[in-house]
């Protein structure tokens, strides 16, 4: 045992504080606690009675005066102050007594109540706040009068409603019977007798009142000690052995904290009381019980919750008890190491300060339930992305699409089987057990055994083995009885070594263990998260001044190398302020040997995992690895509790004058302020002589150590790198006027747009790609799941957005609620038409005027057109769901600017719903909002097509002949068949003597290519074709599919079929509202030439062929080389313009003989003769095993086309050969096999390219690039192909 300490020791306890009735200033109601109970039980009352109340009624003398709220006040603190902690009395009086004073009688009495609560300063530290509430006695004859006034004028109210109750409404209750007369509904007396609760002549008043110590650290048990043996101290008849002030003098003065790793033991008034802190390499220190955390919530729930931590959700506590609130707070923040929760965290919300429920920001709040209001009667803000957790009962209201955390099944057995070890139930316990369920067997961690020692030796005597057994034994002169006994008293003197309480020792052990189960998934997590950090090339300043444009983390990189169950949730905690603001640290202190303790802790603990990963392989899989570290924190906690490394000094009488600290028993007096003023100045330790700067700059060291908080510099980098959030990290409580809570306001504005403008330009730069990473925005890869995450978020931000400001909340989702007044609003307003189709729709006139041209009929942009879309969505249940589905087929219509200026352009509307500081209400603030909104609209989203895919979507379809040869004569039955990305629609009829049709079906997706014909009927059945249209009636998307051939029996090829491949059109919506062309890649030299001479097909020379081949195959590689949900159509890389198929159509058209007049012959007719020739010499026998299997697979392939009972003609035909070629990788194969048929030679000239054996070897040896690649095809291009 030592009582020296080191010379970086700070003091245990900041504070003494004393808070309670002023007997001077009397009874003052607190005016806003009293308003918001006020304003909440109006809203329960008749309203018309609500409206007639007046200012001056603010008393409420409805309420009963023993449970209305009156002002509390800092009686006393002890010191007057401390240069690195300035007492703030206005916070510290709210928090200490957050319901104000609390008067009861006799009949209503209380154990003491204690409570912690936390101050978090603007610099993002904290201190930390212990209260211990109980009741007095009052002594002040006028504070009595007072209550008895109250209660007269209260009991006088209430008989005055009674005997004077207004009639219903006769237009209320028509059928109602008449009332009884006034004078026999008197007020019973019964029903006095309850409001005369109250009498002075026979009642003792009792007010609430509060000693609290203040500290830097969370030593929650101890200070707990201290303020239940102070309370005992000063109600005990006996006197303690010393003054209360030397108590209180040594706690603030001559108890230091813990050093790290080190136990201290310091006296109370009764009893002495232990602390221990952790090592640098142990988990930081938490000194709130988790059993009650578990029992509350139960694991599934508390996962929940903690899923919702992570992911920056807005969180609401709610509990009728203070200390379950912190206790839940603290906890879930607890978990969540290495990572830190970044925004406002006020674990209990005082009443006056209910406004701030507003926030549109992420929160942690705890609210306090009076117990008398339901949670339907709560009305909150904004619920949409809330997560609503009712502490008392057992409940956690999650909000929509909330993934799984990952691995969720093992990590919660791992969890339930920690707890099972502690005899706590895994699904929690309505009523928290009061005492621990310490198991009384001793557990040897073999395979769940429990020791002999353990046994009941009652149970052993009624066993009749054990007995016989026993017998046995006792002929031997062994009592095993004794060995039994002495067992457990060896055990008994073990546990009595430990110097604490077995309880203590309980819940330190409990809550070692589930926190070193939760570490251990982000150790397992992010094993290899330092590969992924970006370290910036430039130094710190300039890094810190261009944070906003810097990818400090390669995201998806990190995900592609995750398990695919875990992306959902992954994706999502990669874009929060909590991962930034932890990869920040990593770069701020990459070469800082001094740098956080939880970095360091957390990349130790990584490097093990790392190292025990090269043994046995087992990251980026899906095999669960559980805790390893728990017996071994156990084993630190145990050594440092079995002996204790430090004991402060002894309270001891102080320098008092007699008669001071003589008190009357059973009150908590005024303490003697000259003696706790200033502590001794003979302690080192609290290092009076060195300047404030450098004892503000080592407490921060210290609260660095183990409240992982960032020093001056850095927490001032990261706020100015991510505002939103962290500089309101919790309300001021010392001001509360109206400019102050106005300027608050005004920071949530202006927080809302830089959020708004930053996520914008992530979704632009991340959508954009490469064209974005080569003017330098950062990384150029999106997956889907990391697109779907981005626009979840931003429905989040919208939905905030929404909720700001709100006069009255009508339903979940303030968006959904706007739009549903605008749209009721608007059709009050427009008078019946007559009845039409329906709008977006085409009518018959319209169809005709379409045969000729290429041009499309206008959809109608409607914003109450694509609500009734939304409403229509049978599968889509919610309000929130309902305002997502509109937000995601605005951004792909491309319309949700245009559409959220023409909801806010109702100006009444939004002033009705809105208060005046809202953010829809800020003019310059919503027109920027709208302008970030707008730029979406030069990127193409597919976020409403590819979520909703199983919903019925209209479609229509107009075939557009050529203009020269507009098909009036055409007197066959043509049809279609439209196939997406999802589905396919089977063949559609044409109506007759129409070229369009409109049909409903399930969600295609992207189209990707129409397969067209007809039937050959009529006498001229030939058709030219020019191009097929096709749109969804929903999103707008319009698809072409050229053409430009005929369909027809001895005309072109003959093909009475054809397959086209689609692109998506720009739409002249889009052209009208935005002039930006759409994005396309540089054209390549086909796309050059063909652009030079656009009405003649040009000759290519070898080198343009070459370069064909080559950009085809790179685009087909390029495809292959993308995460899986960011892949395009493949079929557009194979069949569309400047394709694979029309690269290698150039090859065997380069050199080919010039057909005789008046014939055409096709690369098929070619193909077909070499057949015949393979064919032939495979009879013969000619050649080696090899080429003759080359052969038969391609003669194969070729009869099987043939034979296909498709009209498909013969350029349809060579397409189905090269795409069956590609999927089963022969298309090399085959070109080595036409490059030598002797048929070549006679169909080609000398300088063809497939006379030329170094041009072959070329373009073989690109072709088996593709080797590599599973080619998967779409039905549409082999229907019919039995291979």
């Amino acid at each position: 045992m030592t009582t020296g300490f080191s010379s970086s020791s700070v003091r245990f306890a900041d504070y003494f504080v004393i808070c309670g009735l002023d007997t001077e200033s009397g009874l003052e109601p607190d005016e806003l606690s009293a308003l918001c109970q006020y304003v909440e039980a109006s809203r329960h009352r008749d309203g018309a009675r609500g409206e007639n109340l007046g200012a001056d009624e603010g008393e409420n003398f409805e309420q009963s005066p023993l449970r209305r709220t009156f002002k509390s006040k800092v009686l006393a603190h002890y010191p007057d102050n401390v240069e690195w902690n300035p007492f703030d009395q206005d916070a510290v009086g709210m928090l200490c007594m957050p319901k104000g004073l609390c008067f009861r009688t006799q009949r209503d009495a209380e154990e003491p109540q204690f409570h912690t609560f936390i101050i978090t300063r603007e610099d993002g530290s904290r201190s930390y706040g212990f209260a211990l509430t109980f009741l007095e006695e009052v002594r002040s004859a006028q504070i009595c009068s007072a209550m008895q006034t109250l209660y007269h004028m209260h009991n006088a109210a209430q008989y005055d409603i009674i005997q004077q109750a207004p009639p219903t409404p006769l237009h209320i209750r028509p059928q109602a019977p008449p009332l009884a007369p006034p004078e026999r509904s008197g007020p019973s007396p019964s029903r006095l007798q309850r409001f005369n609760s109250y009498d002075i002549t026979r009642d003792t008043l009792y007010v609430s009142k509060c000693i609290c110590l203040l500290a830097p650290l969370a030593f929650q048990s101890a200070c707990r000690k201290v303020l239940e043996q102070l309370h005992r101290a000063a109600i005990s008849a006996q006197p303690p052995p010393l003054p209360l002030e030397s108590y209180v003098y040594n706690v603030l003065y001559e108890v230091p904290l813990p050093p790290v790793g080190r136990s201290l033991r310091f006296s109370g008034v009764y009893a002495p009381v232990v602390c221990q802190r952790p090592g640098a390499a142990e988990l930081p220190l938490f000194d709130f019980p988790l059993a009650d955390v578990f029992l509350l919530l139960g694991a599934d729930n508390l996962l929940q919750l903690f899923t919702c931590a992570l992911l920056e959700i807005q969180i609401l506590l709610y509990s009728q008890h203070y200390q379950r609130l912190m206790t839940v707070a603290e906890g879930i923040t607890a978990l969540m190491f290495p990572f830190q929760w970044q925004h406002v965290y006020v674990p209990i919300l005082p009443a006056s300060l209910m406004h701030f429920l507003d926030a549109p920001v992420p929160y942690l709040m705890g609210l306090h339930a009076n117990g008398q209001q339901d949670r339907s009667k709560l009305e909150l803000p904004q619920e949409a992305n809330l997560c609503f957790v009712d502490v008392d009962n057992h409940c956690v209201e999650l909000p929509e699409d909330l993934p799984q955390f990952p691995q969720r099944g093992e990590f919660l057995q791992e969890l339930t089987e920690a707890l099972q070890r502690f005899n706590l139930p895994p699904e929690g316990s309505a009523t928290p057990i009061p005492h621990r369920p310490r198991p009384r067997c001793h557990d040897d961690k073999r395979n769940g055994n429990v020791g002999v020692a353990a046994l009941d030796s009652a149970l052993l005597r009624e066993n009749a083995t054990i007995a016989r057994l026993q017998a046995l034994v006792k002929k031997t002169g062994i009592s095993l009885e004794k060995q039994l006994d002495s067992k457990e008293e060896a055990d008994d003197g073990k546990d009595m070594k430990l110097q604490c309480d077995p309880d203590e020792w309980w819940t330190q052990r409990l809550n070692i263990t589930v926190r070193e189960v939760f570490a251990n998934r982000f150790a397992q997590m992010f094993a290899d998260y330092e590969v992924f950090v970006i370290q910036p090339s430039q130094d710190k300043e300039a890094w810190f001044s261009n944070r906003d444009q810097m990818q400090n983390f390669d995201k998806a990189s990190f995900l592609s190398d995750q398990p695919e169950p875990s992306l959902p949730f992954l994706s999502r905690f990669l874009e929060t302020q909590t991962f930034a603001s932890f990869i920040d640290s990593k770069i701020l202190h990459h070469d800082d040997e001094e740098h956080a303790h939880a970095l360091r802790l957390f990349d130790a603990r990584v490097d093990k995992v790392r190292m025990l990963n090269v043994r046995t392989p087992t990251l980026r899989t899906e095999i669960y690895q559980r805790a390893t570290h728990i017996e071994e924190a156990e084993r630190a906690i145990e050594a440092r509790l079995r002996k204790i490394d430090h004991t402060a000094l002894h309270p001891h009488l102080l320098d008092m004058k007699i008669g001071q600290g003589r008190y009357q028993p059973g009150f908590f007096p005024r303490l003697q302020a000259d003696v706790l003023a200033t502590g001794p100045s003979s302690n080192k330790w609290t290092k009076r002589s060195a300047p404030a700067q450098w004892r503000r700059r080592d407490r921060q060291k210290q609260h660095a150590e183990h409240l992982y908080l960032d020093n001056d510099q850095r927490e001032k980098y990261i706020q100015e790198a991510r505002n939103l959030g962290t500089t309101i990290r919790q309300p001021k409580l010392s001001n509360l006027s109206p400019s102050v809570i106005a300027q608050t306001n005004w920071k949530f504005v202006e927080g809302l747009l830089k959020e708004c403008r930053t996520k914008t330009k992530r979704m632009l730069v991340e959508k954009m790609g490469r064209e974005a990473v080569e003017l330098g925005h950062g990384e150029g890869s999106i997956t889907g799941v990391e697109e779907n995450t981005l626009i979840a978020s931003l429905c989040d931000l919208l939905e905030r957005i929404w909720s700001h400001g709100l006069q009255v909340k009508q339903g979940k989702s303030a968006l959904w609620s706007h739009l549903l007044h605008y749209q009721e609003s608007k059709e009050k307003k427009d008078t019946p038409c007559t009845l039409g189709p329906p709008p977006g729709f085409i009518q018959e006139q319209e169809r005709r005027k379409s045969d000729a041209g290429c041009s499309l009929p206008l959809l109608k942009v409607s914003l109450i057109q694509d609500m009734r879309h939304v409403q229509h969505m049978g599968e889509i249940k919610t309000e929130v769901g309902r305002a997502r589905a509109w937000v995601r087929l605005s951004m792909e219509k491309k319309l949700l600017s245009t559409h959220l200026k023409l909801l806010l352009s109702d100006h009444e509307l939004t002033k009705k719903l809105y208060k005046r500081y809202a953010f829809l209400r800020c003019d310059d603030e919503k027109e920027q909002f709208l302008y970030h909104l707008l730029s979406f609209n030069a990127v193409d989203y597919f976020c409403f097509t590819n979520v909703f895919t199983t919903i019925m979507i209209p479609y229509h379809a107009w075939v557009i002949p050529s203009k020269k040869l507009g098909g009036s004569m055409f007197t066959a039955n043509p049809w279609v068949c439209v196939s997406g990305e999802l589905a396919e629609t089977g063949v559609l009829q044409l109506p007759k003597n129409t070229l369009d049709i409109t049909f409903e079906c399930q969600n295609l997706g992207r189209l990707t290519t129409v397969q067209m014909g007809h039937d050959n009927s009529g006498l001229y059945a030939k058709w030219l074709v020019d191009s097929v249209m096709v749109r969804n009636e929903i999103t707008g998307h319009a698809y072409r599919f050229p053409c430009g051939r005929w369909l027809g029996k001895g005309v072109d090829d003959g093909s009475l079929e054809r397959i086209l491949v689609g692109e998506l059109l720009c739409s002249e919506t889009e052209e009208r509202l935005s002039r930006t062309p759409p994005m396309q890649p540089s054209p390549g030299m086909m796309r050059r030439l063909v652009a030079i001479s656009p009405n003649s097909k040009p000759k290519l020379n070898t080198g343009q062929i070459q370069e064909g081949v080559g950009e085809a195959i790179n685009g087909i590689v390029k495809h292959f080389h993308k995460p899986e949900k960011e892949r395009g159509s493949l079929t557009l890389l194979l069949c569309g313009e400047y394709g694979l198929v029309w690269a290698l159509e150039q090859v065997f058209l380069h050199g080919f003989k010039s057909p005789r007049l008046f014939k055409n012959i096709f690369i098929w007719d070619f193909l077909e003769k070499a057949q015949v020739c393979f064919e032939s010499a495979e009879r013969q026998q000619q050649q080696d095993e090899n080429w003759l299997s080359r052969a038969r697979l391609f003669c194969r392939v070729m009869r099987a086309i043939n034979v296909s009972p498709r009209n498909i003609g013969k350029d349809g035909k060579f397409q189905m050969l090269v795409c069956l070629g590609a999927r089963d990788h022969l298309l090399h194969h085959w070109i080595a096999l036409l490059a030598e048929c002797p048929i070549t030679v006679q169909m080609y000239e000398d300088s063809a390219l497939l006379k030329d054996h170094s041009l072959v070897n070329s373009l073989i040896r690109v072709l088996q690039t593709l080797q590599e690649f599973n080619i998967t095809l779409e039905a549409s291009l082999i229907k019919g192909i039995g291979l």
